[in-house]
């Protein structure tokens, strides 16, 4: 399949092409494909005529997204239903990724792919807007990807790391890591997500519509950091702090676990997210327990 792949510099996108072996992925620079410059993003879908484009392109810096409403709306929703546009055009599918920040954390149980929405911030709501945008202007060819708390090996430029790699950075240093108690997710590594949906993309039963991508079961924001900290055997305190779900006074949704229910079906499950995270810690930071191993640890 020729796929165009939009944001290849980003976790999603960089685990994207390193794990891709079946696709023909073209994958432009921002200043050949720029999402704020529709006319140009037309022009260059057309002359390149893909079965698929896969759009990993956000604005998903959720504090800032308070700030620049603006730039948020036209990444997160504009941009995306231009994209659509061009996709029904030229007969294509787009597949466009989401957040567990559509919902509002009122359950207690994972979200399905049709529970309603209910966003607490511009964040949210622009992503929100981004799904209704897709599937509006063409719902037989667009593909949402809804996920929830990305780590992978590219970072996330946007936000200076991503949580893992900030995390170790602090168990390093031996510095007191205070965590949410109270939010609870299902952290999601991109290469199990790219993985995922390298596997949706070539399934001969790929529908239009929604879908959930994360790893299986779920946790704390300090379930994940004390999980961190015990893989990489760090003697450093983590405390758990209840912040009521905000963060100054941004509200955050208490509870965003996503249940994988229509990719399930197709035979695509993420595995638990604590294997996930223990792998990626591995391959990352060999260095670690290459130590742990030289003073005689597990």
């Amino acid at each position: 399949m020729k796929v165009l792949l939009i944001g290849a510099t980003g976790q999603v996108g960089g685990d994207i092409l390193r794990n891709n072996k079946d696709h023909d992925i073209v994958a432009p620079d921002r200043g050949t494909l720029d999402l704020a410059k529709p006319a140009q993003m037309a022009d260059y879908v057309r002359g390149l005529r893909p079965e698929m484009i896969i759009n990993c392109a956000a604005f998903h810096n959720v504090p800032l997204c308070e700030e620049e409403p603006e730039r948020a709306f036209r990444i997160n929703c504009a941009a995306v239903r231009d994209l659509a546009a061009v996709c029904r055009e030229i007969a294509a599918w787009l597949m466009t990724f989401s957040s567990d920040y559509v919902f509002g954390g009122e359950k207690r149980n994972p979200y399905l792919e049709n529970d309603r929405p209910a966003p607490l911030q511009v964040y949210g709501i622009t992503r929100l807007a981004g799904e209704h945008a897709a599937l509006a202007t063409a719902p037989d060819r667009a593909v949402v990807i809804r996920t929830c708390g990305l780590y992978g090996r590219s970072g996330a430029r946007s936000k200076g790391g991503n949580f893992v790699d900030g995390r170790v950075a602090d168990a390093r240093s031996g510095k007191r890591i205070e965590m949410a108690s109270e939010q609870v997710l299902a952290p999601t590594s991109t290469d199990d997500l790219s993985r995922a949906v390298l596997s949706l993309i070539a399934h001969p039963r790929l529908a239009a519509g929604i879908y959930h991508l994360v790893n299986e079961g779920q946790c704390s924001w300090y379930e994940f950091t004390r999980a961190i900290v015990d893989i990489l055997g760090a003697s450093v305190e983590v405390v758990p702090v209840d912040r009521g779900g905000r963060s100054g006074d941004m509200r955050r949704p208490v509870y965003s676990v996503l249940a994988n229910t229509r990719a399930r079906a197709l035979g695509i499950v993420l595995r638990p997210w604590r294997d996930a995270l223990a792998d990626y810690l591995h391959v990352k930071y060999p260095e670690v327990f290459q130590e742990q191993r030289g003073h005689g640890g597990g």
